[in-house]
Formats: C-alpha cells, structure tokens, sequence
C-alpha cells in the first residue's frame, strides 16, 4: 500500500480543525476507514449495513466519536494502534457514499491508497472476509459511485460476507433484510475480524493481510 509519509506530522495537522483533529502520534497515514450501508433506524442491522457496524466496532474499542455530521456523513477522527484515521459512515443512502468519501478525501487531501472501505459481499458466507488492494465494485452499487467520483478504484477493501440471497427472494429484499439464528453469532464475530483487518492493512500491509484473513474459515 503507497504511502504519504513524505508528509510530516505537522503538515497533516494543519490541513485539520481542531474539532476534528486526531488525539494521537505516531503513523505518519492519514487513513480514511469508510464502512458502507444506509442511514436511519429503518436499515440499523440489516444486511447491507455491515459496513456501519464494523466502524460502530472500531469506534468503541478505540473510542473514537462518530457522530460529527459532515460531508454528508458522519465522522469522527482519533487513532488506531499508532495510526491517524478518520472514520466515516456516509449518509447518502448507499447508492451515492461516493459523494461522502469524495468530500473526505479532498479534504484531507488524502492518497486513494491510503482509503479503505468496508462492506457487504452476498458471495461470501455469513462473517467470512475477503480483502483485497484493488478491483472493481463487483455489482455492489455502494462501490461503484465511490470508484465514480474518487476516479480510482486502486484503493484497499475489506468484504463482509451476508451470505447469498434465496433462489426465489428479491436481491434488495435480501440485503435489507436482518439476520437470522446462527448467523448472528457468525457476523458477530466477522465484525470484530474485519475491523482486525482494517488494523492489519495499516500496520502490516495489504500482502501481509490477504494471506491471514483470506483463508477461508472452517465450521
């Protein structure tokens, strides 16, 4: 993953308000760590929204705030294990995040490298991850307006498996729809593994990464 590490410290902290300046030293990254889904309670839980509740996850182990309403979504900025991010739930519905991730990223003036980008994937099973350093959206309409407007789809992403849609179910029926007995616990535990992915990718590089949480897990 490139880098803009020729950027020092200081340089990073005057390109930020001090409302939402990070608390921490260390990294020289700026990160952009974007989770996908659809605002209001009306979606809170349901397939499509993993992406949100992978930021919830990584907002309450290293208690950052995200609940500044900017960009056209919500933010909030501190560290994770010695990197600056900024973490961002677009509140554009999913079909337009690019416009959120778009305003974020000219804002900090950050290196599309240096995004990474969580969300639903109905070609995995429940809780399985697959990360990757580039590619194209894949069908997901969420990616496919932020690859639009940021002109680049060289940037990281972590993918959440949802598990894949009955034969005979509408696909937007089943991606809002909520899930259900074991798969509770198999999400449950897919969240905390993709936001251990996001803490890889920037700590130990996206080589590093795939190889650890690409393997497909056994039941």
């Amino acid at each position: 993953m490139s880098a803009i590490g020729d950027r020092d410290d200081a340089a990073i902290a005057f390109l930020m308000p001090p409302s939402l300046s990070p608390v921490a030293e260390g990294g020289k990254n700026m990160y952009i760590i974007a989770g996908l889904g659809n605002p209001t309670a009306q979606y809170r839980g349901t397939r499509h929204n993993v992406g949100f509740e992978v930021i919830d996850y990584l907002a309450d182990k290293y208690n950052i705030d995200v609940t500044t309403k900017k960009f056209k979504g919500l933010i909030g900025t501190g560290a994770i294990e010695g990197q600056k991010v900024v973490l961002v739930k677009p509140q554009t519905f999913m079909n337009l995040s690019g416009e959120c991730i778009q305003e974020v990223m000219n804002y900090y003036k950050t290196d599309i490298s240096d995004l990474i980008v969580v969300y639903d994937d109905i070609n995995l099973e429940p809780g399985q991850l697959r990360v990757r350093g580039k590619g194209s959206a894949g069908g997901h309409n969420g990616m496919k307006n932020i690859i639009l407007h940021c002109n680049s789809q060289d940037f990281p992403r972590v993918r959440v498996g949802i598990g894949a849609k009955p034969p005979k179910m509408d696909l937007a029926d089943f991606v809002l729809s909520h899930f259900q007995g074991e798969e509770k616990k198999a999400m449950e535990d897919g969240y905390k593994e993709a936001a251990d992915a996001v803490c890889s990718l920037m700590n130990n590089g996206l080589e590093a990464t795939m190889n650890h949480y690409n393997q497909k897990k056994t039941k």
